[in-house]
């Protein structure tokens, strides 16, 4: 594995981009750039941290610079100034021996138009890296048909790739990258040549694989659904420069501009965000060993009709003020014989799971992370804000009005939330 570092990157396109660095660092638009001295400005100030082990997404429109900079990391392309660090070392001080060494063996790349040779059979493809690293014919023979198998092209071996589909010139071009057995692969808008189901089919397949290997892998895409898809964090660049960074929750949330809000217009928001999104931290708890006197005085302070109650910090089910009263009234030492079980989903849960639930049943519905561990309570309202589109102009459609931004509301307010189990409510 391997963590990348880009630090103030500047990429000027022109016989004398050094003579312009200082006008692009002072902010000079693209367009008077390339009236002024007729060079282009590729890239302006772009800094990212990417971890190790991560798939790091990085997305634009065409011509936002995006497959300019993936093309840094290796050094297809020579910046105007800054740096790209990977494990502390800074590539651009890397000479020729050195820098053909990092190539062949740090990282692998897999191309939008698969760059097979087509003179080469699938398996002489996928060892080609192997041979230019200098092992031996048998060898990584074995490696290049370990790695077919695991791309699903076992059999395939001898064909040649005008004899394969693109999804499967695709798989050759994965194979090859993996079989060099480098820490970072780079993918510039891998997928994007290919038809969406057979795409949607190597977006499985890349998830699959990462899941075993834990590369650490840059991927570049036009598209917001693959970056919401595959990133842990998504990078999105327009005009050369840096607009918005951080996780898909971040992006979808909270979008920086105009610009990246355009991106969200079409994205099922349902299938990305999750139950977590969606739950208000608890504001009243009470424990298996809660005195009933307690619960209700707790309840009737906050004018709660349930609440949660854990056994440890787990979910053990839901405590109504009717069954605190009754526990109070028969002598009880504590709450738990009056504790009835509670539905819950997992935090992990798609809100396209959670809406279902939702229409299921009225029941109230917790939210549980780790072994069974209480989070909070999930907001019916939340879920309608988070599914529903932002209308232009500021607010989200009026079925998010009333929102219950108070945490205590997610077991106070009937209207909103579900009503406590064995009730059935309506509103006024």
């Amino acid at each position: 594995m391997a963590k990348i570092e880009v630090r103030n990157i500047f990429k000027i396109f022109g016989p004398q981009p050094g003579r312009w660095l200082d006008d692009a660092r002072a902010g000079i638009d693209k367009q008077e750039l390339l009236a002024k001295s007729g060079h282009t400005l590729g890239l302006r100030d772009i800094s990212l941290s990417i971890e190790e082990g991560s798939i790091y997404v990085i997305m634009g429109l065409s011509g936002s610079g995006k497959s300019t900079l993936i093309r840094h990391f290796n050094r297809l392309i020579e910046p105007s100034a800054g740096q790209i660090l990977v494990d502390g070392v800074d590539v651009m001080t890397l000479g020729k021996t050195a820098l053909e060494k990092f190539r062949q063996q740090k990282m692998s790349m897999v191309f939008q138009r698969f760059g097979l040779f087509p003179h080469r059979t699938v398996i002489e493809n996928v060892a080609y890296g192997l041979q230019v690293q200098g092992m031996g014919k048998e060898e990584r023979r074995g490696r290049a048909q370990h790695w077919l198998e695991q791309v699903g092209l076992l059999g395939f071996e001898n064909q040649y790739p005008h004899q394969l589909s693109g999804g499967m010139q695709q798989r050759v071009g994965l194979a090859r990258a993996l079989a060099t057995d480098a820490e970072i692969l780079l993918m510039d808008e891998a997928f994007s040549a290919l038809d969406p189901l057979i795409r949607r089919e190597m977006q499985d397949q890349l998830l699959q694989l990462q899941a075993q290997l834990n590369k650490t892998i840059v991927f570049i895409t036009h598209d917001l659904d693959e970056a919401l898809r595959l990133g842990n964090r998504i990078a999105i660049l327009k005009g050369g420069e840096l607009v918005q960074e951080g996780t898909p929750e971040d992006i979808l949330l909270a979008p920086a501009d105009d610009y990246v809000q355009s991106f969200l217009q079409d994205v099922n928001r349902s299938k990305v965000l999750n139950a977590a999104h969606a739950c208000n931290e608890p504001s009243l708890t009470l424990t298996m060993r809660s005195r009933p006197s307690h619960a209700v005085e707790r309840m009737a302070a906050r004018r709660f009709d349930y609440t949660a109650v854990l056994d440890g910090k787990r979910l053990a089910g839901v405590l109504t003020r009717s069954a605190a009263e009754r526990a109070v009234r028969d002598g009880a030492r504590d709450v738990a014989r009056y504790v009835e079980d509670m539905a819950s989903v997992p935090a992990t849960a798609g809100l396209d799971e959670v809406l279902g639930r939702m229409l299921r049943s009225t029941e109230p519905l917790a939210v549980t992370g780790d072994n069974d561990e209480f989070l909070g309570m999930l907001s019916r309202s939340k879920v309608v804000e988070l599914v529903t589109p932002v209308i232009e102009g500021g607010d989200t459609n009026d079925a998010a009005a009333g929102d219950d931004s108070a945490p205590a509301a997610a077991m106070a307010d009937p209207d909103t939330e579900a009503a406590p189990p064995g009730e059935q409510r309506t509103a006024a």
